[in-house]
């Protein structure tokens, strides 16, 4: 696993828009191009900030009422192929796939909505698929991708691009990792639980 890695292109795909701003003047300020989707993508041109639309990159749609936005190979693929592997970079080529180099996720708020009382649909509709996806993708490649799991991980990604500019050790890369996966299973054990108690 080799150490230091450039950021170039960051995904980002978040329900809540507070504390990012910080974020995206540091990723513009060092060159990184950002991807997004949606009320996310308006959220960072708003702020002044050029952004590609996933669905230019996919030349799909947001479907299904928003429950399909990042699925996609071409975004998948972004995300997990290493960068040390030939054939990897050899499909990325054939399938004109981009890399993506960090990916910052906020998921939606299922636990905040269930607790609100909202309706069996409501909460459902909270359970958060593509953005879980995107976690899970980002913290299985750490050696080659950056995952932010969570507004809670802002702070160290402010951190890093403040102390090493867009560029990141395996060791930031492991340990956010390790911050998704504890994300991740807390989302699914809440998801869980709540489907356990109906």
């Amino acid at each position: 696993m080799s150490g230091t890695k450039q950021i170039k292109t960051a995904l980002i795909s978040v329900y809540h828009k507070d504390g990012l701003e910080a974020i995206l003047a540091k990723l513009n300020a060092e060159g990184v191009k950002l991807l997004s989707t949606g009320g996310t993508q308006k959220f960072i041109e708003s702020k002044g900030y050029p952004c590609e639309k996933v669905e230019d990159i996919t030349t799909y749609p947001s479907i299904l009422g928003g429950r399909v936005k990042t699925l996609h190979p071409k975004i998948f693929g972004g995300i997990l192929a290493r960068r040390d592997n030939e054939s990897d970079q050899e499909q990325m080529k054939q399938y004109d796939i981009p890399s993506i180099d960090l990916v910052i996720v906020d998921l939606y708020p299922f636990e905040e909505t269930v607790k609100s009382g909202a309706s069996e649909a409501d909460i459902i509709e909270k359970i958060d698929i593509g953005g879980i996806s995107l976690i899970r993708a980002g913290a299985k490649n750490f050696n080659d991708v950056v995952i932010v799991p969570s507004k809670a991980e802002y702070g160290m990604l402010l951190d890093i691009l403040n102390s090493k500019g867009a560029a990141t050790d395996v060791e930031d890369r492991r340990k956010l990792a390790e911050r998704a996966f504890g994300v991740s299973s807390h989302y699914d054990t809440a998801i869980h639980a709540w489907f356990a108690s109906l």
